[in-house]
């Protein structure tokens, strides 16, 4: 909103500031909705989500009447100004706020509505769940309880029925599984922006157990109907293989007898027929070797299953029978074999060996390939290993007949001509005897090559097969060495996991030790990410190896990954839970503070951990605790007294004792001040070290007096006033001296013992103190009485003409020193002698006086003891004496003397003879030599303000003092024109008005011009300040680079080069100076303001004498004494510290005996002259001075006549 704007309508800034006050609290409860999320399917965090939903809601709506109040001033002010600038201004406003209300409200809403649905979506999920783990457990126990049987069929039967049966039951388990899943996918799909890794995690656990399970069920399905088939087959087979066996027995038998003939080797044809028949019978022999062996392995496990049974020892018999047919018939074939090759020729030989040769590799080669696929585990592929060295020293062992075989062939071929080759083969049919030789020489050759072929191709193939073991071996064992590792890692994490105590269980002390140990936990887990995928890394190696891992392997890869994302959820878990734990009752959360309050109230806690308090019942909130708001509304009853210095002593004295300070030495708050650090003095404080603070100060003190401090009351208290005394918009800052001051100047110590401290702090290593430091301390000493409404009677907020006090005190040295600082404040400086008043109220509590009081008749006096020096033996009461009652013949005027302690025997003496020697003064005597019990300063519009002017203006005290009289109000405005006369320049008067008319002309003449020639100065001033900014800002842009933000956007960004720093830096020191000229610009207007107040009421004064004259048919003081009678000032009596005593002029003027009427007129006349001279002068202070000359001399006409018509 333009300055100019508010600077017209004054309102504005008001309104301008509770909307944006609103707004941004508004803005940021917006974005804390959209950030908050939580776990998808946790229904405890949810609820917890809720409640605070729901109480974000009634925050809400507890601010609602702060909008109405809003919008009904923005209103009345619309209907103020006619303005058309500032109403549309108005009106967009309340319009944005309304909109952003209503989409917070409606954010807020949804949100909850969504929590809701979500709790109900998540309790479906984990019913559905526990339903499908249900399902999964029973399906792994049925599994489990599977055990090695007979190997029987019928046991075979009972275990295909019982597979089936669990098959079936998987399929109606199956809707169990179905149901969680698509409640899964709709908490997933729905619920996305929140947190649903425990959704997903558990889903694909379940599924992946589900999916192993329906596979081995599957699997051993299968197997045990192979099983049951092959048993089921076994008589059959058996019979059928014992009829051959018997049937090759015979054909054995037959070929045996044929090769015994004589004259064998002469028919080469009976021995090439024999020769064909014996390689029939082998190739039975080795067809039926898979069978034979199948047989033998199948009857030894139905033997072991029949053990003991008839059945097995026939069984037996059966089996006994078939082996040694078996080896019978092997050991005919090889008999038959031997006779026919020393039978043949030697070719043929050849020709035989080489085939035997032919067929042999083809077994090896089958053999090698049936050893194929490699295993999946480590110990299958070390078996598949020996297997096949075994099966290469046997090559090894062949490899020397093979060679020997080819070598011993190619030497035939060699050496044999064609000549005798012709007579060795000869073929059925007669051929040509060179087509005859190379028949030969081609089938050996050929048979040669190809057994060479087929032995370098199996050796390759056995190469090939071993390097692939070699390499499964080293994968494999790399993946067993990785999963071992892994699993030990997991196991220590759990154990560690598995010690953990529940969060709730824990100790508010040991929360953050906890969480550290957690935090330490989880920087361990971390690397194990790593490791978890080096394992599924290497086993997607040997899947991509065509090593189909083992179902032993898969589960523990599967149990390895799972365990790893429930220890990683585990962990985050409970350092969330630890962090919301810590958060809301560790140290740093203020929760043992909670139990300062009572229901209805409960303490909350601002983003900038400032404390608020929320009243339940009415649905409101403030900032000020429940007790402190009672003990605001006590001290109103303390308004009666009529000296501020008395009054704010005794609000004060309530306050310490409320907070329990008056318990405090300054040695515990030094000690608390030394063990918190608290050294720098320029830096701020938060809340929590003030708390900490605090709470080490009062566990001292309950340690010292247990029954009487409430620590978590009294910290809470406290902080509320501190807050209350130095930081009234609640910034959730004060600064360290700030906060010394306010501790020290209400603990319990000597008076000159706190003002060395104070002095101390403000004082350089040298122990030297300059005007800007002490005008620190000033300043936060004034605080104490302005926020009990009382600055006004101190000097005001303006602590400069005080510090100037002091150095004028100490002969206008650069820097003083403790001693000058001591006894300057022992002359009780108005800006400070409400503290030296606190210490005589607390000293005069306990005090009992042998007197009677004249006016109530209290007796003995209890407190202070007022004697009067102008009677004999005539005492007030500070009850009396404080509300102003007075007894007949005695005047509050009449000088008196204060006593805090019980008089001695020569005080008593030395105030007889004051007594006795006041009887023979006048009134004229004591209105010439007047004493006051302070050391008064000048504070109206005196000198330059210091740097805190603007800040001390704009803070705001609570519970404003309004109980001073209309004519207290008159005289404050005397008081203020006559130090304003004063301050100023007494040259001689050379023009002077000669009325009143002239003089009220005069005065607004001079006063306006000189404030509009101000205002309009720093108008200037700032008008010069925004061209310098624009300048600067085109100067920016010119450059390249990006454009400088307006000053009321500026945000202490990182600047991109030196000269953004640099540009940034100007604009921001430019942007403070304008504020610090607008603050100034507020406060001159407001004392224009007040000036022209005081001029209107002078005029009054001026116009109708005679009718303000007479109050109550007693005598008006007159202007010389209004500056002690005022309720501004202090008190004028001279107090008596310990026995010590002094006497002072009373409130009024002292009244000397009856005179002369004419000798009173006389002298009105005198000063109703002096009030005009002839002659002339041009400056304010002269027009000032002849108002104040003209308003004694009047109060003094007043006086005779009230006299004269007394006397008669």
């Amino acid at each position: 909103m333009p300055s100019s704007l508010m600077l017209e309508v004054p309102a504005l800034a008001d309104f301008n500031r509770a909307w944006t006050e609103l707004t941004e609290w508004l803005s940021l409860l917006d974005r804390v909705i959209k950030s908050q999320r939580v776990m998808v399917g946790d229904l405890e965090d949810i609820n917890e989500m809720i409640i605070k939903q729901k109480a974000t809601l009634q925050d809400l709506e507890q601010r609602r009447p702060q909008l109405e109040e809003l919008i009904t001033a923005a209103q009345n002010l619309k209907n103020k100004t006619s303005n058309q600038e500032a109403r549309t201004i108005i009106t967009d406003r309340i319009e944005r706020i309304q909109n952003q209300w209503d989409e917070v409200q409606e954010h807020l809403q949804n949100r909850r509505q969504q929590l809701n649905e979500m709790l109900k979506d998540s309790t479906q999920w984990l019913e559905a769940k526990e339903e499908a783990e249900q399902v999964l457990g029973q399906a792994r126990a049925k599994l489990e309880s599977w055990k090695e049987g007979p190997y029987t069929i019928d046991a075979i039967q009972k275990k295909i029925t019982e597979t089936k049966q669990l098959a079936k039951d998987l399929h109606q388990w199956q809707i169990n599984v179905d149901v969680a899943n698509d409640l899964a996918l709709k908490l997933l799909r729905d619920y996305s922006a929140d947190d649903t890794r425990k959704v997903h995690m558990i889903t694909e656990n379940i599924n992946a157990s589900w999916g192993s399970i329906q596979k081995r069920v599957s699997e051993r399905e299968a197997a045990l109907e192979e099983t049951h088939r092959l048993l089921q087959q076994f008589p059959l087979d058996l019979e059928k293989f014992l009829a051959w066996l018997t049937e090759a027995e015979t054909t054995a038998n037959v070929l045996q007898d044929a090769t015994h003939k004589e004259r064998l080797l002469e028919d080469s044809k009976g021995v090439k027929e024999l020769m064909k028949q014996w390689q029939d019978l082998q190739g039975e022999i080795e067809a039926h070797t898979d069978i034979y062996h199948n047989l033998d392995e199948n009857s030894q496990r139905i033997l072991r299953s029949l053990e003991g049974s008839d059945d097995a020892v026939l069984l037996q018999r059966r089996l006994d029978n078939m082996n040694f047919k078996w080896s019978e018939l092997r050991k005919k074939s090889l008999n038959i074999r031997s006779h026919l090759e020393a039978s043949s020729d030697r070719w043929k030989r050849l020709h035989l060996s080489l085939q035997e040769l032919l067929v042999w590799l083809q077994l090896k080669d089958d053999e090698l390939s049936r050893q194929a696929p490699i295993g999946g585990d480590f110990p299958a592929v070390q078996k598949q290993n020996d297997v096949h060295r075994a099966f290469k020293r046997e090559l090894k062992t062949k490899e020397p007949v093979i060679m020997s075989t080819l070598e011993t062939v190619r030497i035939f071929l060699t050496e044999q001509p064609l000549e005798g080759l012709e007579k060795l083969y000869q073929e059925p049919r007669e051929l040509p005897p060179e087509e005859r030789a190379q028949n030969v020489t081609r089938l050996l050759r050929k048979q040669a090559e190809e057994v060479n072929t087929e032995w370098e191709k199996l050796n390759l193939h056995s190469a090939d097969w071993q390097r692939k073991i070699d390499e499964a071996l080293e994968r494999l064992q790399e993946l067993q060495e990785a999963t071992d590792e892994l699993d030990l890692k997991l196991r220590q994490a759990e154990v560690i996991k598995g010690s953990w105590q529940p969060v709730g269980d824990l100790l508010i002390d040991s929360l953050q030790d906890h969480l550290e140990k957690v935090k330490a936990l989880r920087g361990e887990v971390a690397p194990l990410r790593d490791s978890v995928g080096h394992v599924n890394d290497l086993a997607r190696q040997l899947t991509t190896l065509g090593i189909q891992l083992s179902p032993y392997n898969l589960s523990t890869l599967e149990d390895l990954n799972t365990r790893w994302k429930l220890l990683q959820v585990a962990v985050e878990d409970r350092v969330r839970q630890l962090h919301e734990a810590h958060r809301d009752f560790g140290p740093s959360s203020q929760h043992f503070l909670s139990t300062s309050v009572q229901g209805p109230w409960e303490r909350a806690i601002s983003p900038n951990k400032v404390p608020y308090y929320i009243n339940h019942e009415t649905q409101t909130t403030c900032w000020d605790h429940p007790k402190m708001t009672e003990l605001y509304q006590s001290l109103a009853d303390l308004n009666n007294v009529r000296f501020s210095a008395y009054r704010t002593a005794m609000k004060l004295r309530r306050l310490q004792k409320a907070l329990c300070l008056d318990l405090l030495s300054l040695s515990a708050a030094c000690d608390a001040l030394d063990q918190h650090n608290l050294k720098q003095n320029d830096q701020p404080m938060d809340i929590l070290q003030i708390i900490n603070c605090l709470t080490t100060i009062y566990d001292r003190l309950e340690q010292e007096h247990n029954n009487l401090v409430n620590v978590p009351l009294c910290v809470d208290m406290c902080l509320n006033w501190l807050l209350n005394v130095y930081d009234t918009g609640r910034t959730g800052r004060i600064r360290v001296l700030s906060f010394k001051t306010g501790i020290i100047s209400l603990c319990k110590a000597h008076l000159e013992d706190k003002y060395r401290y104070l002095f101390k702090q403000v004082a350089s290593s040298t122990g030297f103190c300059d005007q800007r430091r002490l005008g620190l301390l000033l300043h936060d000493s004034i605080q104490i009485p302005r926020q009990l409404g009382e600055v006004a009677s101190f000097g005001g907020s303006n602590i400069e003409p005080s510090v100037r006090s002091c150095f004028q005190f100490a002969n206008n040295k650069p820097e003083i020193e403790a001693a000058l600082f001591l006894d300057w404040m022992r002359l009780e400086p108005q800006s400070m002698v409400w503290l030296p008043v606190l210490h005589r109220v607390a000293a005069a509590e306990t005090a009992k006086h042998q007197a009677k009081c004249n006016i109530c008749k209290e007796c003995p006096i209890i407190g202070f003891r007022y004697r009067s020096l102008k009677h004999f033996n005539y005492d007030i009461c500070q009850s009396c004496f404080f509300s102003g009652r007075v007894a007949k013949g005695h005047k509050m005027h009449y000088p008196m003397v204060e006593y805090c302690t019980p008089t001695t025997s020569g005080e008593d003496v030395r105030d007889f003879a004051k007594v006795l020697k006041n009887k023979f003064r006048t009134k004229r005597y004591f209105a010439k030599h007047p004493r006051m019990g302070y050391l008064p300063v000048q504070t109206v519009l005196e000198g330059d303000n210091m740097e805190t002017l603007a800040e001390m203006e704009n803070s705001n005290g609570s519970y404003l003092n309004d109980s001073i009289s209309p004519n207290e109000s008159i005289d404050d405005e005397h008081l203020l024109i006559q130090h304003y006369c004063q301050s100023l320049n007494q040259d001689s008067p050379l023009s002077q008005p000669r009325s009143p008319a002239q003089i009220l002309i005069s005065l607004e003449s001079e006063e306006r011009g000189e404030l509009e020639r101000i205002l309009a100065d720093l108008e200037e001033e700032n008008r010069n300040l925004q061209a310098e900014y624009d300048r600067l800002k085109q100067q920016h842009e010119h450059k390249g680079l990006s454009p400088l933000p307006s000053p009321p956007e500026m945000m202490p960004t990182s600047p991109q080069s030196p000269r953004d720093a640099e540009l940034i830096a100007e604009a921001k020191l430019l942007r403070q100076h304008k504020g610090r000229l607008e603050a100034r610009m507020q406060i001159l207007e407001d004392h224009n303001k007040q000036l022209e107040s005081q001029l209107h009421r002078l005029r009054q004064l001026l116009e109708q004498p005679q009718a303000e004259a007479k109050v109550n048919g007693t005598t008006v003081s007159s202007p010389s004494t209004s500056l002690q009678r005022s309720d501004s000032s202090q008190p004028m009596l001279l107090r008596v510290v310990g026995s010590q005593t002094s006497e002072s002029m009373g409130e009024e003027d002292l009244l000397s005996p009856p005179q002369d009427s004419s000798t009173g007129l006389e002298e009105v006349m005198e000063q109703l002259n002096n009030s005009f001279p002839s002659s002339r002068g041009h400056n304010v202070g002269s027009l000032f001075h002849m108002a104040d000359d003209l308003g004694r001399a009047m109060e003094s006409l007043v006086s005779v006549m009230t006299d004269e018509e007394g006397a008669e």
